[in-house]
């Protein structure tokens, strides 16, 4: 098993959620990455935020530093394992799209939280309709 820190860019404002079309999972879903050895999810969280999208990760006033949604994934391809994933949700503008690590995604994406429940699931990470639906949940409360 292996602990991962994803975190979510949402333009609260806009209701969107950008999502990278990961090159090894071949699927659409929010940045992240494995916690070092040592390192809590939000240091992952803030650490590959940086990496991957070259931003600051700034906590959304959703749920600030803690994890939205927790999720255990079995993952595709070469050296399969499972995966314990903590959701972040991070504060962003919609109206750019940030630098990504293009050696880990093919594209990247802003989508609303109606488009993302539009998608058909098999396109994208397993969980995210029900972290869309649970998010959707949060932000009306």
């Amino acid at each position: 098993m292996h602990l991962v820190s994803y975190f979510v860019m949402l333009d609260r404002v806009r209701q969107k959620v950008l999502l990278g079309e990961h090159r090894l999972a071949g699927l659409w879903l929010p940045a992240g990455g494995h916690c070092e050895e040592g390192e809590v999810p939000w240091t992952t969280t803030v650490r590959e935020c940086r990496e991957e999208l070259d931003l600051e990760a700034v906590p959304s006033d959703v749920c600030g530093d803690r994890p939205l949604f927790v999720t255990v994934t079995p993952t595709r391809g070469p050296h399969s394992h499972t995966d314990v994933s903590l959701w972040h949700v991070l504060s962003a503008d919609a109206g750019q799209l940030p630098a990504f690590d293009e050696r880990e995604y093919r594209s990247m994406r802003w989508l609303t939280l109606d488009e993302v429940l539009g998608q058909p699931i098999e396109t994208m990470d397993p969980h995210m309709h029900r972290f869309t639906h649970k998010l959707l949940a949060t932000l009306h409360t």
